[in-house]
């Protein structure tokens, strides 16, 4: 893991501040980040680390919202398959699985 990630998290838990961590776990296709890699989420919508930016990003940071509210973590499946004529930069042709899970 991350030395800033671990580091994040040691600061939250000594501030006894709730935090989620999502990991992407599997990906298929073009991905803009690959198994692995995390991304710490704050109830205040602070970032640390990225599993890849815009609106992939933007459906993680929601359900870690969710997740800190409900304590249950989840899968959540980030699918970058916009139609294939589409200029929009979410398009990478794959998708990924992101656990979300909260930080005791």
């Amino acid at each position: 893991m991350d030395l800033e990630i671990c580091e994040a998290l040691v600061r939250a838990r000594a501030e006894d501040r709730p935090v989620v961590l999502a990991t992407i776990v599997a990906t298929r296709g073009s991905v803009p980040r690959h198994a692995g890699s995390r991304m710490v989420i704050d109830a205040e919508g602070g970032l640390l680390g990225t599993i890849g930016g815009g609106c992939g990003e933007a459906d993680v940071i929601e359900a870690a919202r969710e997740v800190l509210a409900s304590r249950q973590p989840r899968l959540v499946r980030v699918e970058l398959l916009d139609a294939i004529d589409s200029w929009s930069p979410a398009v990478c042709g794959g998708t990924m699985d992101v656990f979300v899970e909260p930080v005791p």
